[in-house]
């Protein structure tokens, strides 16, 4: 039998990205992937992950760039750096898991598809959340056709935080739309499931420190008519469903981790809907409507975990999900948004 590959990974900032998410889930993949050098210029964090992981630590990222042990680079650094680190790996010959964003604006992810494109490794951008389960059971629900054609959805992520870490600075690459946004507006446009024809959007400070916007509001319109309302606030001292879809026959909602499904019941026959310009009469129409309501937790069917997948590419079982053709698209929404704002 041969043996099953295992790509060696060396993580690029080793905080609260690299360390608490990127090697936490590879600790799980050890049958694919071990965690075999780090680099970052704390000392503290690359003693860490030398201590935990038995591996080669880094302060310099050529150091970490030369070690030809290393297969893939997870870049895990700040936003505003991403652009580099990613197109210095892909030069090195490696493979590189890229979080998002992409990079801070829609130039420089044209930019990076067309030096990866050229390039001997692959790269594979984070949009992780495309694969949160309660936005695959969504997709599930939606296959089943129960709510009818739709026509709308709403994706809120609301809270009141007074943040001051580098998140807020723009120098940094900070703000929501860049921290939120690429996960939020990826499944906006997964939703629309058409071209963007065309959209509007607002952005404010409110009560992060900084310079960068901690509230946000893009409204895109696909060519196919359907509407993605998108709202994104750090100072929105209230809560709401996350996502709401409506459809011609009913809609879901999603609310921490249930999600709810109201739709016509599908055994009574409507009758004809005609319009009555008689005199006299009430308003609006008086028939009675039945309605299903389900509950259910937000857990997919079929599960899919973000490392599995690019190993499956890596390996040629099947090509990662997330292309960059798509990402670059969400780039262009956030770059459109910023034009012409005291944030761009």
């Amino acid at each position: 039998m041969t043996k099953k590959k295992v790509y060696n990974v060396g993580i690029l900032g080793l905080g609260r990205a690299g360390y608490g998410m990127h090697a936490n889930e590879l600790k799980g993949k050890t049958d694919k992937f071990k965690i075999a050098a780090g680099c970052d210029p704390f000392k503290d964090y690359r003693d860490k992950v030398a201590a935990e992981f038995k591996c080669p630590v880094y302060e310099s990222y050529a150091e970490l760039l030369a070690d030809k042990n290393v297969d893939l680079i997870s870049v895990a650094t700040r936003s505003v750096d991403h652009f580099a680190h990613a197109k210095l790996a892909l030069e090195a010959g490696k493979h590189v898991a890229l979080d998002k964003p992409i990079c801070i604006n829609h130039a420089e992810a044209v930019a990076l598809k067309k030096i990866a494109a050229k390039a001997k490794g692959k790269l594979f951008i984070r949009h992780n959340r495309r694969f949160d389960p309660d936005f695959l059971r969504v997709q599930e629900i939606l296959a089943e056709g129960l709510i009818g054609e739709v026509f709308e959805i709403k994706l809120t992520r609301w809270g009141y935080q007074r943040r001051n870490d580098w998140q807020v600075l723009k120098s940094a690459g900070g703000g929501q739309l860049l921290n939120w946004g690429p996960h939020i507006i990826d499944h906006a446009l997964r939703f629309l499931d058409s071209p963007v024809k065309s959209m509007w959007s607002d952005l404010k400070k409110i009560a992060a420190a900084g310079d960068a916007e901690d509230q946000l509001k893009i409204v895109l319109r696909g060519a196919n008519g359907r509407v993605a309302d998108i709202e994104i606030s750090g100072g929105a001292a209230a809560s709401m469903p996350h996502l709401v879809v409506l459809g011609s026959k009913g809609c879901i909602t999603v609310q921490g981790n249930e999600i709810k499904t109201r739709y016509l019941n599908p055994e009574v026959k409507l009758a004809p809907l005609e319009v009555n310009n008689g005199p006299g009469g009430a308003f609006g129409n008086a028939e009675t409507l039945y309605w299903v309501e389900k509950s259910c937790p937000a857990v997919p069917n079929t599960p899919i975990d973000i490392w599995d997948e690019v190993y499956n590419d890596l390996t040629g079982k099947s090509e990662y999900p997330i292309t960059v053709d798509s990402v670059v698209e969400v780039m262009r929404v956030i770059s459109e948004a910023k034009k012409g704002t005291q944030f761009e």
